[in-house]
């Protein structure tokens, strides 16, 4: 298992443990930003990549689908 890896592995319990604090004290910006970490931390552990390149990768897909957020509500 290479450093990256175990990065993303580390990633997404933070992820995850931000999560469960944003929904505890009922803040949707804290849960948002936490279900981001453990996407990143998924993408760096599968892809083997660093945080940079997994969190642009994010923003990359995030810039050519604007819509999909309001597309995934109706």
């Amino acid at each position: 298992m290479n450093r990256d890896r175990f990065h993303g592995i580390c990633k997404q319990f933070s992820g995850k443990v931000k999560e469960q604090w944003g929904t505890l004290t009922d803040d949707p910006h804290a849960v948002a930003a936490g279900t981001r970490d453990r996407l990143a931390g998924r993408i760096q552990e599968r892809r083997g990549i660093s945080k940079q390149e997994a969190d642009r990768q994010i923003e990359d897909f995030m810039s050519r689908n604007r819509n999909w957020r309001d597309l995934s509500r109706r």
